[in-house]
C-alpha cells in the first residue's frame, strides 16, 4: 500500500494531477498506520498479519 501511494504520488507530480496526489498521500498514511499496528502484534481486522 506504501508502495502504490509513493507511485501515485510521483505520477501525480509529473502529470500535475492533484487527485492522483492526494489519493497517493491518503495510500501512504494508511499503509504506515498498518504497518505499525502490525508491527506491535496487535490483530487487526481480525487477522494478525497482513501480507
Amino acid at each position: 500500500m506504501i508502495i502504490l501511494g509513493l507511485i501515485l504520488l510521483v505520477v501525480g507530480f509529473i502529470a500535475k494531477i492533484s487527485i492522483l496526489w492526494t489519493i497517493g498521500i491518503v495510500l501512504i498514511v494508511i499503509g504506515a498506520i498498518l504497518a505499525i499496528l502490525g508491527a506491535t502484534g496487535r490483530a487487526i481486522g481480525g487477522r494478525r498479519h497482513w501480507y
